[in-house]
């Protein structure tokens, strides 16, 4: 005879399998309006819909979240990076290219952003990325935002990168930090499509500069499709800056609320089941 723990553990598979694609396609969701609310698109990006979510932990940090405010110590050194595909049709084979660049203060829109981060040949590992074979453009450099200029929005991005990729003159060896035309890049080595982001701000001094407004992205205003690329809409317009693009916890705390009710009624369900099996023995 089955015990109760077993059939519960059985019953609740395809619960929480369900519970979790919908957490994965929530978070495509916010990070797409993330991307929107803090101007990235269109002022690096003229558009972004990410098959796949971007995890960067830095040491003494952990896990950033999508316009986090860090200072320029927390970043200095190089985060480690995870990458997880939104659905099961989504593949993460062959390489890739990691870009981290500066963006500037929201509003600004220079075809020339500042490097900081560029490897060619990156592959993914059991969700690592990893560079042990990859070419160093530009090895990782920290933010160092000009004192006073702002909460600058640093972008990292992954791209894929095809078997007809060719690093354009100039971008063959490690060249240090400097600026260039990420558009022009990605256009003349011929690079795939973004396959996931995220973003953090680092501000040095205060600000003397005006930065434009952008709104907060809540994340139980967003709507969770059953398609990978949920649609961004629902995002808040509550007034903020672009360093409080956090994701509201109440979201989460809603998630919660559905599993524990979900749990219950399964566990409720199995209670029966329990009741039956031993009235028919």
């Amino acid at each position: 005879m089955i015990s109760l723990p077993v059939l519960l553990s059985l019953s609740l598979l395809p619960f929480v399998a369900s519970q979790s694609s919908n957490d994965t396609t929530l978070q495509i969701a916010a990070i797409k309006a993330h991307f929107t609310q803090s101007e990235i698109v269109p002022d690096l990006l003229s558009s972004f819909d990410p098959s796949a979510i971007l995890t960067v932990n830095f040491e003494g940090v952990g896990n950033i979240t999508p316009g986090q405010a860090l200072s320029q110590d927390q970043v200095g050194t190089a985060p480690t990076v995870t990458v997880t595909a939104a659905n099961s049709s989504v593949g993460l084979s062959g390489n890739f290219t990691l870009a981290m660049v500066d963006a500037d203060v929201v509003g600004t829109k220079n075809a020339q952003v500042t490097r900081h981060w560029l490897v060619n040949g990156d592959t993914i590992s059991n969700d690592a990325l990893s560079n042990s074979s990859a070419t160093a453009i530009t090895s990782y450099a920290g933010p160092a935002p000009a004192e006073g200029s702002g909460a600058h929005r640093y972008v990292i991005l992954l791209y894929q990168q095809p078997s007809t990729f060719t690093s354009p003159a100039g971008y063959t060896e490690n060249i240090g930090v400097s600026t260039f035309d990420l558009a022009s890049y990605l256009s003349d080595s011929g690079m795939g499509s973004l396959i996931a982001g995220t973003y953090m701000t680092v501000e040095q001094g205060t600000s003397t500069v005006s930065v434009s407004a952008t709104s907060s992205v809540i994340t139980s205003t967003l709507s969770v499709a059953s398609s990978t690329h949920a649609s961004s809409s629902g995002a808040s317009s509550a007034s903020g800056s672009a360093a409080s693009t956090s994701t509201s916890a109440g979201s989460t705390s809603g998630s919660n609320g559905a599993l524990s009710n979900g749990v219950g009624m399964v566990v409720a369900g199995i209670g029966g089941l329990v009741v039956g099996l031993q009235a028919f023995a």
